[in-house]
């Protein structure tokens, strides 16, 4: 049976609780997926088209920490194009301590890598995912993207790692992810990604904000999919802050392989 833990005071908190209540399992063997998303109380994912647009400070806060704690951050081609993505901005001494407490981090305070899913390598190597970073994205696409995308893509900086034939399947995901150390694992996104995770059973754990607003419109799910796998999850805190937001962590009950 489920209990669900009394929320706890966002305001009481500081850094270094919410990287206890943050923290990746210790001694990963293979890469955990942490997906991370806001929406509105009437299900709404987006404002005006951009995700950032529902959330708080509170919710910013978390976003940072989140960051501060993987070793990569996985991101479908559209969602870097529609938010703009450039390199991760992270807190390089909190980095270097969350590494000498082998909670992830960076040895050398370095932020973590964006790696992009696109089967097509259909990017732009002029965008700031190339030209504004400290560190070079991983392009994880396919063998039969075509050939001078991804030599643009390289040529820009990219690290391109062809994870799939014909499509990025959840198991190159993270076969690419783990060959490279990668295990702490931060996916912002997008639906289409999520779906396809979700459905592959490759999903550990789900940090949701509910945002306090009610928004209509048009706007999608945090997951879509052409089928569904309904996944049990526990919930294992709420975090409510001031304004009504409400900060969860849901964990898929499973064990490592």
């Amino acid at each position: 049976m489920q209990r669900v833990p009394n929320a706890i005071q966002f305001t009481t908190l500081g850094a270094d609780d919410l990287v206890r209540l943050y923290a990746y399992p210790a001694r990963l063997e293979s890469p955990w997926i942490r997906a991370n998303f806001i929406a509105s109380i009437d299900g709404a994912m987006a404002l005006d088209g951009r995700s950032g647009a529902l959330g708080g400070p509170a919710d910013k806060t978390v976003f940072r920490i989140l960051r501060d704690l993987a070793d990569v951050i996985l991101v479908g081609a559209g969602t870097a194009r529609a938010e703009n993505y450039g390199g991760a901005r992270t807190d390089s001494f909190r980095r270097i301590r969350l590494y000498h407490h082998g909670l992830g981090g960076a040895q050398d305070g370095a932020a973590p890598p964006i790696a992009v899913v696109t089967a097509s390598a259909a990017l732009d190597p002029t965008a700031r995912l190339f030209t504004d970073t400290a560190r070079p994205p991983i392009v994880l696409t396919t063998a039969t993207a075509p050939a001078d995308r991804k030599r643009a893509l390289a040529e820009a900086g990219a690290e391109v790692v062809e994870a799939g034939a014909n499509s990025v399947s959840a198991a190159g995901i993270r076969a690419a992810l783990a060959e490279r150390g990668l295990l702490r694992v931060l996916c912002e996104g997008g639906p289409s990604l999520f779906g396809d995770l979700i459905v592959a059973g490759a999903v550990d754990e789900l940090c949701l904000t509910v945002s306090p607003l009610l928004v209509g419109g048009t706007t999608g799910r945090i997951a879509v999919s052409p089928n569904a796998l309904p996944t049990p999850m526990m919930l294992c805190h709420a975090l409510l802050d001031d304004d009504g937001a409400v900060l969860t962590r849901w964990e898929r009950g499973h064990t490592q392989s």
